[in-house]
């Protein structure tokens, strides 16, 4: 019976891409900087209304600069409805209130882009206090929130999902170990959930950045990379975009940011010297050579919190 249904997805691949994601609403985490905030404001460009979620608000900025109601403004100077949704997603019950949140303001949801993260510096020797932070933000919230919004998809007929992912999930990077583990976890939930949705034609992908992107948390955190080698965050809304304009048909995909440009001609640069080596695009294999990290803590005054 699922292969049958399966099978009839398969052939919707003949639809093409959607042509249009007109009045549809979409629920963005990590909306209030960087990549987070450029998809949300591509999918208003592209017609969507759009809520948008993060701890950093004008009444409670962050260091790292950006807020949910300066991405909220945004949107509505494109003439689409923007909802600011204040989440704590170390916190089970803010990520489940997030998603009744969007639900009740606009009616349902169609697309999920879980797209924050935290990360701290820090290997085998990591306190377990932030690894288990890491891995509540990075993959149990995601893994929360598809859970909550696939009934609200199903009402409306299907759904899209794009889980955003980052090349320390294949790459052993010096100092990112729990952060990598996280996002090789949040590609894994892709798979397996995009096979339990299909049914309901709920597609789920999975956006792996393995490009240098100048998000700000990603700059304060590598202070002393080059970063004139890095793309702008808008770059990497763009492929996200084009996974969500996918068919039904498109989904359990593992894509990387890099291949994703070269083979479909996607996400043009907007710097002088893109990258040109190919990343990995499996989990490595062996033992690399060792390498000093540029992360660093940006505030390490800071308490441990959400994201």
């Amino acid at each position: 019976m699922r292969m049958g249904v399966l099978a009839e997805i398969d052939r919707s691949t003949e639809r093409g891409m959607v042509e249009s994601l007109e009045g549809k609403v979409a629920l963005v985490t990590g909306a209030s900087r960087g990549v987070g905030a450029a998809t949300a404001i591509a999918l208003a460009e592209a017609g969507c209304h759009v809520a948008c979620a993060a701890r950093a608000t004008d009444a409670d900025p962050q260091k790292t600069t950006g807020t949910i109601d300066q991405t909220v403004a945004k949107i509505h100077s494109l003439g689409r409805e923007g909802l600011a949704v204040p989440t704590n997603l170390g916190n089970d019950d803010e990520v489940i209130a997030m998603v009744a949140t969007t639900a009740e303001h606009f009616g349902g949801v169609d697309i999920l882009v879980n797209n924050a993260a935290i990360t701290f510096v820090g290997d085998l020797d990591i306190p377990l206090k932030r690894y288990d932070l890491v891995m509540q933000v990075n993959l149990r919230a995601p893994l929360i929130a598809l859970r909550e919004v696939a009934p609200l998809m199903k009402e409306r007929g299907g759904g899209a999902v794009v889980n955003v992912s980052s090349v320390a999930a294949l790459y052993p990077h010096a100092s990112l170990m729990a952060y990598g583990i996280s996002k090789i976890g949040l590609e894994r939930l892709t798979v397996d959930a995009a096979l339990q949705l299909a049914p309901d034609s709920i597609s789920v992908n999975c956006f792996r950045i393995d490009m240098g992107v100048a998000s700000e948390g990603f700059v304060a955190n590598a202070p002393g990379a080059d970063h004139s080698t890095w793309e702008p965050s808008e770059v990497a809304a763009e492929g996200i975009l084009w996974m969500i304009r996918q068919p039904v048909s498109y989904s359990g995909r593992r894509e990387s940011m890099f291949a994703l440009r070269e083979r479909e001609g996607i996400m043009p640069t907007r710097i002088a010297t893109p990258a040109t080596e190919a990343p990995p695009t499996e989990l490595y294999n062996g033992l690399v050579e060792g390498s000093e990290t540029y992360f660093v803590e940006p505030y390490p005054d800071e308490h441990d919190g959400g994201a």
